[in-house]
């Protein structure tokens, strides 16, 4: 330890990426509007639960003709 604050102690396989201020805005945009979305048309599915096959069928089933 070298008594430096540890946001100043630097590892040297760190890799460090420059980020733009308009990437940053356009990452706050994107995210904003999913949450936006999200709270107009709630998923139907819990993120990261995929839906059942059987399910899914069902649902298939009112798009024929």
């Amino acid at each position: 330890m070298t008594g430096l604050p540890i946001y100043l102690e630097a590892d040297m396989g760190q890799v460090i990426q420059f980020v733009s201020k308009s990437e940053r805005e356009r990452l706050r945009l994107i995210q904003e509007a999913r949450a936006i979305y999200d709270s107009i048309f709630p998923p139907a599915d819990p993120a990261g639960e995929p839906a059942s096959g059987a399910n899914a069928r069902q649902s298939d089933r009112g798009n024929l003709a």
